[in-house]
């Protein structure tokens, strides 16, 4: 049976979210000749970031596949499959922030980092699991959900404080 594990909606919306409270103000605080410009690369922008957050993985009974967008792969993510019988081990390396990354070890001796933030993260293990006989046990979310949600919630303040301060200015400037 095919499955498909998308990336975590709390990656995609704070890194989204960010990029927006970030960009938004740089449309109207911009000289009048690059206006135009300006929000032309902020929808260019916007188009990127949902794309490279779009990759995701497939898995079915032979094997498993991570597909990035063309976008991602101008930015140096690579699509790749591999058969369930030729993965031989699971490999952690510490990251700097303090956890680990994971890694399918291949009998050709190539190496495939495992996704850590997809949604339905358990059943994707549990599929690997089953299918490769290795123990999953210690792999879990790269980095706690909370920071993600968190990020998107500050985000979010941005970007009304955004707006607030937007329709005050347009306020004062109507002397209202």
């Amino acid at each position: 049976m095919k499955e498909k594990f998308q990336t975590l909606f709390f990656v995609k919306s704070s890194l989204i979210s960010l990029y927006l409270a970030l960009t938004i103000p740089i449309p109207y605080i911009s000289i009048e000749k690059f206006k135009n410009v300006s929000i032309i690369i902020f929808i260019l922008g916007f188009y990127l970031i949902v794309k490279l957050t779009s990759d995701y993985v497939e898995t079915c009974d032979n094997k498993i596949s991570y597909q990035t967008s063309f976008i991602s792969k101008i930015f140096g993510r690579n699509n790749w499959v591999i058969l369930w019988k030729d993965i031989k081990l699971i490999k952690s390396l510490p990251t700097s922030q303090g956890s680990k990354v994971y890694y399918f070890t291949t009998s050709k001796g190539n190496n495939y980092l495992i996704p850590q933030r997809l949604e339905d993260l358990e059943k994707f293990l549990l599929i690997i699991s089953r299918k490769t006989g290795i123990s999953v046990e210690d792999i879990s979310y790269i980095s706690p959900l909370w920071t993600y949600k968190l990020l998107t919630i500050l985000s979010g303040l941005m970007i009304i404080g955004e707006i607030f301060a937007f329709n005050r200015q347009m306020l004062s400037m109507l002397n209202l």
